[in-house]
């Protein structure tokens, strides 16, 4: 038999595009028109609504970048259409197909409570289900000029302070117009088993049906010339096709309603309020017409926003959330990136997501929801089974460029062997439109077929499309039970997950991080934005400390609310486009703005706590305020110490035209090129630097990866390397504490960067320090150190704990990891040496081996310092900006950590004659106090959270500062922790037992 099926396709889509739709809204009348342009930012409705119209021309320009205007619709519902639906139809220029990234409106009512959103694929508004006649409309549209912003295309419309004022688009058609419900259906009839036919394989009959019963009803029922009177016809002779039932055993798809709204990307935080309450009011309406449409929606942030800014939306959010069509998912402040956000901080995504959604609603939700974050961190598993969450789910795994994941449902397993059930869609999206062509690739794609039968599309428009659409739920009907397609159900994810994890409960394991092998750039773009979190998270963890530790000696207010806020300030920022540096110039420029500010709120509350530990400020002592560990041998933690100095003093000697450096623990020499060439640990006598190479060694590559500039780094761009060994100055620099340093200065391209090399009296590292003036573009910095080291694995501190990498490259899963994260500190050994690289905000790291002429083997480590895309940020990192790293000689996994940790909260001294013993201490030095706080509930109780750091089983006793009544485990929440051995207090403190990299809060009573 010839297959024409090629032929009938094109017809269709023809058929579609030139005569269904057009006749969906055939009949058409027009609409009074006028506007006023806001002038600067966004204004509330009412202001808006009260403001003075002028009419519109037809084609009139609108819309500076960012701006916002507000269009009045008024008119009649001409008599004629009694008895029928009626809609407005709003085109207000939108670029065709892009949904959610250019202008956009939400429709009012005269009151200013919100109808509707508009957008490209969505421009209708329902005046009227069955019209009665000479009904009057009035709505205003609320209209924002978001520009286009396309991969790759340097624009400075990415910030309203540099985006000009030409207006961006015209408006293009405003009227009333027939809704033709027969027509409408007959669109989804045709779509659903096109869709459907061009999946299946000429082989099956099931293809040849769908064909020539859409030859028949395109060809023969309808009337070209008057397809509003045949739709109908049409529809008839399409209805055995799509009345046949899936097989038996066909596969099972849950369909969730979902709107992926980034919190900032391509517009900046202000404006994602705006696309959340054009979404939700979207799919609330959506939720009137369908009572068995479910949409799940994450980000407590995004339902605080509508909370605090739209009331009308929030109203009937509440409602919906009341009839279980609306499902709060995800359990996170925001769908935030989990490579670089701190073990405490991603602990409090979920403590504030949770609670805001129990607090509100009385939920407390399941899922872990992250489609869309760019790899996902070995911790988060145990995270997830602390904070009574279940399940995991993201979709972005599929992206990676070199290896497919072998599982779509699994049991993924964390760092301390916690395990969560974990399900990737495996329609590949999670902007799902519900098609047959979509819902036929999940089908084939899925790699558990013969185990699981089951799987999740998250389906909608994202990014402020609106989200679901009423086509989708169309398409989901008639998909509900169709021969040679899946059985689509649209439910909410619990559902999906209840049942998946009931038929798979053996599904595989996967062990360790989920690694995305793509946006690897995004460990390094915008490096003062990661500054800013790294600096925030440590100042929230000493404004806490501090603040527990005045309140429970002095009775010092404890500032819940400032901690609360700012804690929420700071996960807001750790949004996976936001900390990630992958948003426009806008957001980071506020960002940075929002640090600033931050840093010298946590400062104040910091010193307002320790001046009232440290008493009298006139009597000419001083106390030592340390948050961080700072012995080997056990010295309890996070308390205030005598200052004292110990060690010998550093001498600099001069030498060859460059200077060694040497504090009887160390001795760094560094060379005429001002490079560091050699650094000897003088209790082991071993040398670190490669024998000939040189360390510290600045290094730039040209970077334009193949798609995604601020996002991505190919492996390809290792193949140019320029050394900047150039010096334009070096001398020698005294610095505080008698540490004593050499400077050296260089200047490359546009750029320059200042280096200084330091020893510290007592101390076994030697402290780095570089300032760069950069103003290079499409270009990366590194600083390498060829370490005399064979290292089979690298070690990175992570969230908790911390990762084993190999160094080899035997297999194409091990290649892909040419970019990797780390925290604090980042370790390479072998049996018996090692060698640890901390650094204070840096988070891109790469290691190589290569095997030298005499046999040994150089293991290189380099931090990735500053990176210069032109998308969607054109001005990415241009500026002065500072880095701190030091290299730490003789070291194991406890110097790593403890060094890493000091380099991040070093020292603070204050005035004052008081003895301020710490509020908590711990006798085992692998085993770090990640927080030290007051409850959340404002009880008074001191809730202590700590970690095994070192991969090892441990015994430790944790000593209390405070007298204490009782002792609870608890969850992330600070509730009971189901299942768990609450300790025996004893004396002052608790005996523990940790597995490797157990995380355990515990909840102290305070006694009188």
């Amino acid at each position: 038999m010839h297959d024409d099926r090629v032929l009938v396709e094109q017809r269709i889509a023809r058929i579609l595009r030139e005569r269904l739709l057009p006749a969906v809204h055939g009949e058409r009348a027009p609409l009074r028109v006028e506007v006023w342009h806001a002038p600067g930012e966004p204004v509330a409705a009412v202001e808006a609504i009260g403001a003075t119209y002028r009419p519109v021309e037809a084609g009139e320009a609108w819309g500076p970048a960012w701006g916002t205007s507000w269009f009045h619709l008024t008119g009649t519902v001409p008599t004629g259409w009694a008895g029928r639906a009626v809609e407005a139809v709003v085109d207000l220029g939108f670029p065709a197909e892009r949904d959610g990234f250019s202008a956009e409106g939400l429709v009012h009512r005269p009151d200013g409570t919100a109808v509707k959103g508009l957008n490209p694929r969505n421009t209708w508004v329902r005046v009227a289900d069955k019209a009665e006649g000479d009904e009057r409309v009035d709505l205003y549209v609320e209209a924002a000029a978001n520009p286009e912003l396309h991969e790759g295309v340097a624009s400075y419309l990415g910030d309203v302070e540099t985006a000009g004022d030409q207006p961006l688009y015209r408006v293009r058609r405003i009227e009333l117009a027939v809704f033709d419900e027969q027509v409408w259906e007959l669109v989804r009839d045709v779509e659903v088993l096109a869709g459907l036919m061009h999946e299946l394989s000429p082989d099956e009959p099931r293809r040849w049906n769908i064909l020539r019963a859409l030859e028949r009803a395109l060809d023969g029922a309808l009337d070209l010339q008057d397809v509003p009177g045949s739709a109908a016809a049409a529809r008839a002779v399409l209805a055995p096709a799509l009345a046949a039932p899936a097989n038996a055993s066909a596969h099972l798809v849950s369909a969730v309603g979902h709107a992926h709204i980034d919190s900032a990307w391509l517009w900046p935080l202000r404006e994602t309020v705006r696309k959340v309450a054009r979404t939700v009011s979207n799919v609330t309406a959506l939720m009137d017409d369908d009572p068995e449409f479910v949409f799940a929606m994450s980000s407590a942030q995004q339902w605080a926003w509508m909370e605090e800014h739209r009331p009308d939306v929030w109203a009937r959010m509440r409602e919906k959330v009341a009839t279980g069509q609306l499902v709060p998912v995800g359990g996170m402040w925001v769908e935030s990136d989990t490579n670089m956000p701190g073990g405490e901080a991603l602990a409090r995504q979920l403590v504030h997501g949770k609670r805001f959604f129990l607090d509100r609603f009385g939920i407390e939700t399941s899922e872990i929801w992250l489609p869309d974050s760019f790899g996902y961190t070995a911790a988060f598993p145990q995270l997830v089974h602390l904070s009574r969450s279940r399940w995991f789910l993201t979709q972005k795994i599929s992206w990676s460029q070199f290896n497919r994941f072998p599982h779509h449902t699994f049991w993924w397993e964390g760092l301390d062997g916690s395990r969560v059930f974990t399900h990737f869609p495996p329609v590949d999206t999670y902007n799902a439109d519900l098609t047959g062509r979509e819902i036929a690739h999940l089908v084939r794609n899925f790699s558990d077929k013969g185990a699981a039968n089951r799987s999740l599309v998250p389906f909608g428009h994202g990014d402020g499309g609106g989200g679901p659409t009423r086509e989708m739920l169309g398409r989901a009907a008639r998909l509900r039970d169709l021969e040679g397609s899946a059985r689509v159900r649209v439910e909410p994810p619990a559902r999906f997950f209840e049942q998946a994890h009931e038929d798979y409960p053996d599904a595989p394991v996967w062990v360790g991080e989920l690694y995305l092998e793509l946006h690897r750039g995004t460990y390094t773009s915008q490096a003062e934005n990661k500054q800013g979190n790294r600096r925030a998270e440590h100042l929230l963890h000493e404004a806490e400390l501090w603040s527990a530790t005045a309140a429970v000696r002095t009775g010092h207010p404890y500032p819940h609310e400032e901690l609360d806020r700012i804690w929420k300030t700071v996960l807001l920022h750790q949004f996976h486009d936001i900390l990630p540096g992958s948003s426009i110039a806008w957001v980071h420029r506020e960002s940075r703005t929002t640090y600033r500010r931050l840093f010298a709120e946590l400062e104040e509350i910091v010193g307002a706590a320790q001046r009232a530990l440290a008493g009298d400020p006139d009597g000419g002592g001083e106390v030592v305020f340390n948050a961080a560990p700072h012995a080997r041998d056990g010295v309890p933690a996070r308390g205030a110490q005598p200052a004292r100095t110990t060690g010998e003093a550093v001498s600099c000697t001069s030498r060859d035209g460059g200077f060694v450096l040497d504090n009887g623990l160390v001795r760094a020499t560094v060379d005429a090129r001002g490079l560091l060439v050699s650094v000897l640990d003088l209790g082991t006598d071993r040398e670190v630097v490669a024998p000939g190479a040189a360390a510290n060694l600045l290094q730039i590559h040209p970077d334009l990866p193949a798609h995604w500039d601020a996002w991505d780094v190919d492996h390809t761009y290792r193949r140019t390397t320029t050394d900047l060994t150039d010096l334009d100055a070096m001398a020698r620099v005294d610095e505080p504490g008698g540490a004593v340093g050499v400077q050296v200065r260089r200047t490359f391209g546009a750029s320059s960067a200042t280096q200084t090399i330091a020893l510290a009296p007592g101390a076994r590292r030697v402290d780095l320090d570089v300032e760069v003036d950069w103003h290079e573009t499409e270009t990366f910095l590194k600083a390498a150190f060829p370490l005399d080291v064979r290292a089979e694995r690298s070690t990175a501190e992570t969230q908790f704990g911390y990762l084993h990498r190999p160094t080899d490259v035997n297999t194409s899963w091990e290649f892909a990891r040419f970019e990797i994260c780390a925290h604090r500190f980042l370790h390479v050994g072998e049996p018996g040496f090692g060698v640890a690289l901390v650094n204070d905000s840096t988070y891109g790291h790469d290691v190589t081996r290569t095997v030298r002429p005499d046999g040994g083997t150089t293991t290189t480590v380099r931090l990735s310092l500053l990176r210069a895309p032109r998308y969607p940020d054109p001005e990415t990192d241009q500026g002065a900006h500072r880095m701190r790293y030091a290299l730490v000689p003789a070291a194991d996994l406890l110097d790593a950590t403890r060094e890493g940790t000091r380099i991040n909260l070093p020292q603070r001294r204050v005035p004052g004659g008081a003895t301020v013993e710490p509020l908590v201490g711990v006798d085992h030095a692998g085993v770090v106090v990640s927080a030290v706080k007051l409850a959340d509930d404002g009880s008074g109780d001191v809730v202590v959270r700590l970690y095994e750091a070192l991969g090892a089983r441990a015994r430790a006793r944790l000593e209390l500062g405070f007298p204490a009544a009782a002792v609870e485990v608890t969850d992330l929440l600070e509730r009971p922790l189901p299942g768990a051995d609450d300790p025996v207090l004893d004396g002052g403190g608790v005996a523990l037992a940790l597995r490797p990299f157990q995380v355990l809060t515990l909840r102290f009573t305070r006694s009188d």
